[in-house]
This record gives structure tokens, C-alpha cells and sequence, in this order.
């Protein structure tokens, strides 16, 4: 899967890059550029001063050291003053600058802080939004597995209803524990950490319904389904199905496999099964990249035996 919202301590990913929210002069500040530094060692500053200074905005790449990682990429964030600095175009580049020296570098993997959000003080929601736009559109043109890496359970129940298996590797004791003696700073730092769900969820389903609304904004006439003709024949399976609707679109497999989160490798096993059984999220993040209606959904994910449901928070989406 190209991309996806984990539980972790970022210095225990196993990726190629690991993404550092850095101070913009070759000092160890707080948080997770603090927590990087201790677990990488002392090299790791000796390299990030033979760098200098780095400008908002822009991203230098050293080695990881002692990190199960190959890079740091060194990136800073703007700093939150009212949003009309220039704060999200700053941010957006600071993703964009950090994407590229990856893709330069030859990583197939990488995984990010949640960059700003943090001592920087950037809203929440705009601090995910950014985030989620940045990877999103990378992922257009690129292959490459990118980790957005929360700590905290609120932040990471974004995950539950956007993304299909999306990994949590620790126990909240244990995530508890690092924010409270690892990644805690002043009292201001602590605050400004605390992470809120509804804002998150706001922005992050803002992003998706921009790129790929599910729904029409009408209702649909029930007796005038655009793709009655495909999908009146009983016997097509859900990858029969999924095909056919992407050579009716008029898209390519990577521009919808892209859009509904699934690797190549993901898809190739969809492709050449036509007995493939999907998860109803799989099925789901396909029907949005598709720009179904809600009757055409409703027909598509029903080869894959699932229905919509109004208890469902990722169906309601």
C-alpha cells in the first residue's frame, strides 16, 4: 500500500528515508528531531552541521546512522503565525522537497512526522490536510511507500475509516509513555501536541472528497444508471468488474490504483484474479477512485458481496 496512517515511534520505522522535523539552524531542538538524534547518535549532528542552516521550506538528506533507515531527509516546517504568511505553501513544499530528495535517492520507502503540528504550533487540521494533499499527489507520478507516522490514538483513527490495512505497532502504554519522556518538551510543547479528532477527520475527508467524491451532489434517478450495461451481467466478479470500469472511464490501471491507495503489486494480484475477494474498504477506495455515483456503488461493491451501510462512518463518507 502506497501510503498509510501508522501507530509508531518514527525512529523504529524500517524505511529507506526517515523524515526529520528540524530545526532550521544544525542544533537538536525538541520533540521529534530530539527523539532522531538520540536514537541515530552523535554523527547524526556532526552531518547535519556540515549542511548549515536550512531554509523553510527546503530538505537536505544526510545518512541515518544507527536508524533502521538508509537517510534523514531534514526538513522544516513553517512556523504557525496566522495563516497569511505563507504557512501552507511553505508546508506543502517542505512535503514537496522531502518526496523529491527520496525519489533522488532511490528510496522506495519513507516515513514523516507529522511536520509543524507540533512545537511549530500549525493547526491540526491544516497540518493533516497538508500532509494527506502533498503524499496524494506525489503518488500520481511516483512509486513509493510513504508512512504519515502519529502517535496518539485520535490521530490515528483517521486511518480506521480511509485506509485498508493500515498497521499499529504500539500499545498505547507505550506510546503514552514516549510522548510523556521522549518527545515532551516545555509545557507549551505538551499542549500543543494534544491532537483533535474532529479536526482531523474534517480536513482529511475534505482531501478526499476534492480529489475523488464518492456521491453525486443529487440524487440518482434509480431507472438511469450510467453503467446499467456492465453491471446487469450477474456473472462479472468484482476484478472483472474493476477492469472493465476502468477501460469505461477512460483511465489507466496506475492513474486509479493510485488514487485508491493499492500498490502495483496489490493490484497486479487483482488483476490476474479474477476470483480475487477484496476487503469492503479495498472495494470501497476503488469505488471513489472510479467517481461512482451512489447506485452505480451500491452495484459495484455488491460483486464483492457488501452492502452500504448507514452505521458506517466510511460508508456514510
Amino acid at each position: 500500500m502506497p501510503f498509510a496512517i501508522v501507530r509508531n515511534d518514527i525512529t523504529k520505522m524500517q524505511v529507506d528515508a526517515i523524515v526529520n522535523s528540524a530545526n532550521p539552524r544544525a542544533i537538536v531542538g525538541g520533540g521529534v528531531d530530539r527523539a532522531i538524534h538520540q536514537a541515530a547518535g552523535a554523527d547524526l549532528l556532526a552531518a547535519r552541521k556540515k549542511i548549515g542552516n536550512i531554509a523553510t521550506g527546503t530538505a537536505a538528506v544526510t545518512p541515518a546512522y544507527r536508524l533502521h533507515a538508509r537517510y534523514v531527509i531534514h526538513t522544516v516546517g513553517p512556523v504557525w503565525q496566522d495563516g497569511s504568511h505563507g504557512e501552507r505553501e511553505l508546508l506543502r513544499r517542505a512535503y514537496q522537497n522531502s518526496l523529491r530528495l527520496a525519489a533522488e535517492s532511490d528510496c522506495s520507502s519513507i516515513a514523516f512526522p507529522l511536520l509543524s503540528a507540533g512545537v511549530f504550533g500549525c493547526p491540526s487540521e491544516i497540518a493533516i490536510a497538508a500532509a494527506v494533499q502533498a503524499i496524494r499527489d506525489f503518488l500520481q507520478e511516483h512509486d513509493m511507500d510513504i508512512y504519515l507516522v502519529v502517535f496518539d490514538r485520535k490521530s490515528f483513527k483517521i486511518s480506521d475509516t480511509l485506509f485498508d490495512d493500515v498497521q499499529s505497532y504500539l500499545d498505547e502504554r507505550y506510546v503514552a509513555e514516549l510522548l510523556e519522556e521522549e518527545y515532551r518538551g516545555d509545557d507549551r510543547d505538551h499542549r500543543i501536541a494534544a491532537c483533535h479528532e474532529a479536526a482531523y477527520l474534517n480536513a482529511t475527508e475534505a482531501c478526499v472528497s476534492e480529489a475523488a467524491p464518492m456521491f453525486s451532489a443529487k440524487d440518482a434517478d434509480a431507472g438511469a444508471r450510467s453503467l446499467e450495461h456492465l453491471l446487469d451481467d450477474i456473472d462479472d466478479t468484482f476484478s472483472e468488474t474493476l477492469l472493465r470500469l476502468i477501460d469505461l472511464k477512460g483511465k489507466s490501471d496506475p492513474e486509479i490504483y493510485k488514487r485508491a491507495n493499492v500498490d502495483r503489486k496489490h493490484f497486479s494480484k487483482i488483476r490476474n484474479n479474477p476470483a480475487y475477494q477484496p476487503s469492503k474498504n479495498t472495494a470501497l477506495t476503488f469505488a471513489v477512485a472510479l467517481e461512482l455515483d451512489l447506485d452505480e456503488t451500491r452495484d459495484f461493491i455488491g460483486r464483492a458481496g457488501y452492502a452500504l451501510s448507514r452505521s458506517s462512518k466510511m460508508d456514510v463518507i
